[in-house]
């Protein structure tokens, strides 16, 4: 599906989306999905005419498996490179383990299931260790917004020259536009700071906004944000 020209969301990816950058010499890609979503990866890039050898690089907005399950398969299938910010960078290599949610109130109950149930994610090289304020070869300049609570070294991707935001899941519209919430929000490893990041962004100005979870907004992005944050507790 296509957002605006050039930017395309991967459907059916598990619980969420991933997304394609295209610009004339290369593909980019923001997020992987789920283990076992290279094949749903490829299938997006051959949809829109490229290659997956036109794939250069892949920006992880943050740790969770739902986002860097299928990164290992990509990156050995297409040499792309990775870009994570420092934060999250040793759990992506597999030096660490992921970092444990919030333990009060569902999460307690569910990390247990969580924990028989979650798939292993392989480690994978990160090529670049991002930082807030860092910028990206995307379409002429993409600027890394560290948004943390989520996870330690969540990232939002902001193109101004666009009025574009790429939101991680700093920010989902699944259950309503906000930080992540229900059943999302159990995995928050700060609450509070996932509160702070997403009044962060909306002090960003762009008119459309691209979530892991949720549908986009097309029209009015950082209206629709600004007036959220205002809500918030």
């Amino acid at each position: 599906m296509e957002i605006v020209p050039g930017v395309h969301a991967i459907e059916r990816l598990g619980v969420g989306r991933a997304y394609l950058y295209q610009e004339a010499d290369r593909l980019t890609l923001i997020d992987t999905g789920v283990a076992r979503s290279t094949d749903r990866i490829f299938a997006a890039i051959e949809s829109i005419g490229r290659k997956p050898d036109d794939l250069r690089q892949i920006v992880i907005t943050h740790d969770h498996h739902d986002h860097i399950g299928s990164l290992a398969d990509v990156v050995e299938r297409t040499d792309a490179q990775v870009l994570v910010h420092a934060l999250d960078a040793p759990v992506v290599r597999g030096e660490q383990p992921p970092p444990t949610p919030s333990t009060t109130g569902l999460m307690r109950l569910l990390n247990p299931l969580l924990a028989r149930i979650a798939r292993p994610i392989a480690p994978t090289r990160v090529d670049r260790e991002l930082a807030d304020g860092d910028e990206i070869d995307l379409d002429g300049g993409a600027r890394v917004v560290h948004v943390p609570g989520h996870t330690a070294g969540s990232i939002a991707l902001y193109l101004p020259k666009r009025r574009l935001l790429f939101a991680g899941d700093a920010a989902v519209n699944a259950f309503g536009l906000g930080p992540p919430s229900g059943p999302l929000g159990i995995f928050n490893e700060d609450q509070a700071q996932a509160r702070q990041s997403f009044r962060k962004l909306a002090e960003l100005d762009f008119d459309v906004a691209c979530f892991g979870h949720g549908a986009p907004l097309d029209r009015e992005a950082s209206l629709a944000f600004r007036r959220r944050a205002e809500r918030l507790s």
